[in-house]
């Protein structure tokens, strides 16, 4: 029996306990080498490409915050152009990227309907730049740019639908995803990847550092974010919408809160008014 050799190997320099990593090669598992992987700045590409090394074993692009989809649109067009209708071509990129500084480029790629698709490991904040809130980061986490005081509680707004936003540009196929699930993300991108036109899967990817966790509870921490109800499994197949997963019994958002010390500075009318918009937005479904 051959030996297992991941497509995202081992020596990258991320932090202890990151899921993103393991997002990574868990995708590569199910789409095996025939892609090309189109990497925006972020957490990834630092830990994975600095020169001389690199942990990617397939064809890999780094391109900027603000272009990675235009990007990954002329690889796929060049593709196509040589007569190559096989070979995949996948974006990896943070919230930052996604949700703002590249969202103008995302719009132009999924109303273009390019044939790439787009994962999005979300951090929730730049946390390769110092932890600065993005359109991802919930209401009340602190980050040095939504600071903690007498006049500010943390974030005061609430995280941008960045999954509706996507399906609204009427693609073949968006979704939710959590690395806490891990069949459900399986079975996302194996649904996704022999389409054609642009998918789009935003994962739930916690941080240790910008969270304030510990390392060990991470994907335990991606698991308690759906079963209480603040991150939904969900796709849009051409248009028609799926809910993949409704706890029976959702579990309070305070112990999903209490564990992150981005959080440790909320209130007790904070946590009530967070856990009000969970129950408000389950009410449709």
């Amino acid at each position: 029996m051959a030996e297992y050799e991941p497509l995202f190997s081992a020596g990258h320099t991320a932090c202890a306990g990151c899921p993103m990593p393991v997002i990574f090669r868990h995708i590569l598992d199910i789409t095996g080498p025939d892609v090309v992987v189109v990497n925006a700045t972020s957490c990834s590409e630092i830990i994975s490409s600095a020169y001389p090394r690199t942990a990617w074993r397939v064809p890999y692009v780094h391109s900027l915050f603000e272009n990675t989809p235009a990007v990954a649109s002329g690889v796929a067009n060049a593709l196509r152009a040589q007569g190559n209708d096989h070979t995949k071509v996948i974006i990896f990129a943070g919230d930052g990227s996604t949700y703002d500084i590249g969202f103008g480029a995302l719009s132009g790629m999924l109303e273009r309907n390019e044939d790439v698709l787009y994962v999005c490991y979300d951090n929730e904040a730049y946390m390769n730049t110092g932890v600065q809130r993005s359109g991802a980061t919930p209401f009340g986490a602190r980050t040095t740019t939504s600071p903690v005081g007498r006049v500010h509680h943390g974030k005061e707004i609430f995280k941008k639908p960045i999954v509706d936003i996507v399906a609204a540009h009427k693609i073949p196929y968006a979704a939710s995803a959590s690395i806490g699930y891990h069949a459900d993300l399986a079975a996302k991108v194996r649904k996704a990847l022999p389409m054609k036109g642009s998918r789009f899967i935003d994962v739930l990817s916690p941080c240790v550092p910008g969270w304030g966790i510990d390392s060990a509870i991470t994907i335990e921490l991606a698991k308690m974010a759906v079963d209480c109800g603040i991150w939904k499994l969900v796709e849009y197949e051409n248009g028609n919408f799926k809910l993949n997963l409704k706890p029976g019994q959702r579990r309070p958002v305070k112990d999903y809160l209490s564990k992150q010390a981005r959080f440790k500075h909320l209130t007790e009318q904070d946590v009530a008014k967070i856990q009000a918009q969970v129950d408000e937005e389950w009410k449709k479904y």
